[in-house]
C-alpha cells in the first residue's frame, strides 16, 4: 500500500507520521522549503493528544513554546469569561501557542523521523485520474525543475492548504462563505501583559463594535496581536492610511483594552493582511483520496479552529486508510466515517462562530448552544460553560470519533420558547454523522484505525460520560488525570 501526501503543514505532516508509524509506505511532497512563515499560532488542546499519537508532542514540549491552558474572552458588554481547560479537565489537557514556522518545521521533520519519505521544494503539477480515481501525481523538484517526475499511489491525501491541489484546482468544488467575508490584519509586539485571570499561556479574545482582536503570548516575551473585520469595513478604511502598519496602529488605539495591554511596548514587525480565507469544499473525500486541513475547508480565526481541524482530519484520514489496509472496513465505510466526522467537526464550529459574531447574544446563549452542539443535556452539565470549553479545546470532536454521538438538539434556550428552539444557523442531527448503526469508532490502541463496536446488550454498559463529567468524577474520587484520547 502506497500513500502520497501533498503538503507538509500540520495536516500533511501529521497524516504522514501517523501512517508511517502504522507501517504504511508514505511519500510527502511539500512545495516550499521549511521553515516558512504561517499564521495560526494558538492551538487547541486536542492537538497535543494527536501529536502524542504521532510521536511529536515531546519534541514540541522540548522546543520551549508557550504552554497554553485555555483563553479569556472580553466579548460584548458582559464581564470577562474564560475557557480554562486545565481547571475543567485536568492538568494533562493543555496545548501551546507557537511560532508556526518553527512548529510546522518540527512536525515535518517528525514525519521523516517516523519513517515517511519527505521531499521539500516539490510542486505537484497534476493528479492523474483513471475511472474517477486518482492513481498518480506529476511533480517537479525545485532542485531539478526541468525533469518532471511521476509517482503512483493507492491513496492520496490532499493537505495542500488553500492551494487545494485536488479541491481548488482539480474538482473546483469550493464555496466561499458569504457570512465570513473577513479580513485579518496583525503584527507582533514585545511584552507579556495579558488580561487579568487569563489561564496560563492563554489567548485574549476581545470584541469591538466593528470586529474583534486577538492577543496571543509567544516565546521570547512577544505577543501576536491582530484585528478581524468584515472586508467591506477594510475596503472603506484602508485608503485612509498610508500603510497597513498605520491602519493597525489606529485599530489598536481604538480599543481601550488592547491599547492598555500594549502601552509602552514596541511593534517588532510590519503588519500582515489576509483575506478570502473562509470556504468549504463540497466533499472532503472520495474514491482513493482524502482532503485534509485547509485543503478541505477553513472557517475563521475566531476560536482558533484551523490547526485543530487540520490535526483532527489528519487523525481521521490516517485511521481510515489504516483500517482499509487492515481489512477492518471497506473503503466506502472509511470514506463515510471520514466525511461525516470531519464535516460534523467543521459544522459544529461554524455554528458556534456564527453565533458568537452576534456579540449581543450573551454568554448564556453561547453556552446553551454549545450544549446543543455536543448533545449535553443541561441537567448533566457539570458547569455552565463545560460544553463550550469542550468545543474550543477540540475535545468534543475526539470524543465523538471514539464514542459516537447521539445528540438531541431539542429544548428551549435561555431566551427561547419551546416553539422557537430549533437551531436556525445550522442543524447537526444524527443523520448528518456517519450511520451510527455501523458502530464504527476510532481506536488508538493497540493500533490506530477504525473498529466496529460490539452491540450493547440489554442493560449493558452505559456510554462513557462526556469529558467534563469524567474529569469532575475523577477529582471527586482519586484525582485521576484526563487526557483527550484515552
Amino acid at each position: 500500500m502506497k500513500v502520497l501526501v501533498i503538503g507538509g503543514g500540520p495536516a500533511g505532516s501529521l497524516t504522514a507520521a501517523l501512517l508511517a508509524r502504522a507501517g504504511i509506505d508514505v511519500l510527502l511532497l511539500e512545495k516550499e522549503v521549511f521553515p516558512r512563515y504561517h499564521i495560526g499560532e494558538a492551538l487547541a488542546s486536542s492537538c497535543r493528544s494527536i501529536l502524542e499519537l504521532a510521536g511529536a508532542a515531546r519534541k514540541v514540549d522540548e522546543f520551549g513554546f508557550v504552554s497554553k491552558h485555555g483563553g479569556l474572552f472580553r466579548w460584548g458588554a458582559e464581564k470577562d469569561w474564560s475557557a480554562d481547560w486545565t481547571e475543567l479537565f485536568g492538568d494533562e489537557v493543555r496545548s501551546w501557542s507557537v511560532d508556526r514556522s518553527e512548529f510546522d518545521h518540527l512536525l515535518l521533520k517528525n514525519a521523516a523521523e517516523q519513517g515517511a519519505r519527505v521531499v521539500e521544494g516539490a510542486a505537484v503539477k497534476q493528479v492523474v485520474f483513471e475511472d474517477g480515481r486518482p492513481v498518480a501525481a506529476e511533480w517537479v523538484c525545485q532542485a531539478d525543475p526541468a525533469e518532471p517526475r511521476r509517482t503512483t499511489f493507492d491513496f492520496v491525501v490532499d493537505a495542500s492548504g488553500r492551494a487545494g491541489v485536488l479541491t481548488a484546482r482539480h474538482f473546483r468544488n469550493r464555496t466561499k462563505h458569504e457570512v465570513f467575508r473577513n479580513v485579518a490584519i496583525w503584527s507582533y509586539w514585545d511584552g507579556e501583559e495579558l488580561l487579568p485571570d487569563t489561564p496560563q499561556g492563554g489567548s485574549n479574545i476581545i470584541s469591538s463594535p466593528d470586529g474583534w482582536y486577538w492577543v496571543i503570548p509567544l516565546r521570547g516575551g512577544r505577543r501576536s496581536v491582530g484585528f478581524v473585520m468584515h472586508e467591506s469595513a477594510f475596503r472603506e478604511r484602508r485608503p485612509c492610511y498610508d500603510s497597513p502598519d498605520d491602519l493597525l496602529a489606529a485599530l489598536v488605539d481604538e480599543s481601550d483594552t488592547v491599547r492598555s495591554l500594549l502601552r509602552g511596548d514596541t511593534r517588532l514587525a510590519k503588519a500582515r493582511v489576509e483575506q478570502d480565507y473562509s470556504y468549504v469544499s463540497a466533499s472532503f473525500c472520495g474514491p482513493g483520496y482524502f482532503a485534509a486541513g485547509d485543503a478541505a475547508c477553513f472557517l475563521d480565526p475566531l476560536l482558533s479552529s484551523g490547526v485543530h481541524l487540520a490535526s483532527y482530519s489528519a487523525l481521521l484520514a490516517a485511521a481510515s486508510i489504516t483500517a482499509v489496509v487492515d481489512g477492518e472496513v471497506t473503503e466506502q465505510e472509511a470514506a463515510a466515517f471520514y466525511e461525516s466526522l470531519y464535516r460534523n467537526a467543521y459544522t459544529r464550529m461554524l455554528a458556534m462562530v456564527s453565533r458568537m459574531y452576534d456579540q449581543y447574544q450573551g454568554q448564556a446563549n453561547y453556552f446553551w448552544l454549545a450544549q446543543r452542539l455536543t448533545g449535553t443535556p443541561a441537567a448533566e452539565a457539570v458547569r455552565p460553560n463545560a460544553a463550550f470549553v469542550e468545543i474550543v479545546a477540540g475535545i468534543s470532536d475526539l470524543f465523538d470519533a471514539e464514542h459516537g454521538k447521539r445528540a438531541e438538539h431539542g429544548g428551549a434556550g435561555p431566551d427561547d420558547t419551546a416553539e422557537e428552539a430549533p437551531l436556525d444557523l445550522v442543524e447537526i442531527m444524527p443523520k448528518d454523522l456517519y450511520d451510527d448503526d455501523s458502530r464504527l469508532r476510532l481506536v488508538t490502541s493497540p493500533r490506530l484505525g477504525l473498529r466496529r463496536e460490539e452491540p450493547a446488550a440489554a442493560g449493558g454498559a452505559a456510554r462513557p460520560p462526556r469529558p467534563a463529567t469524567a474529569a469532575e468524577s475523577a477529582r471527586d474520587t482519586q484525582g485521576a488525570d484526563l487526557t483527550a484520547t484515552r
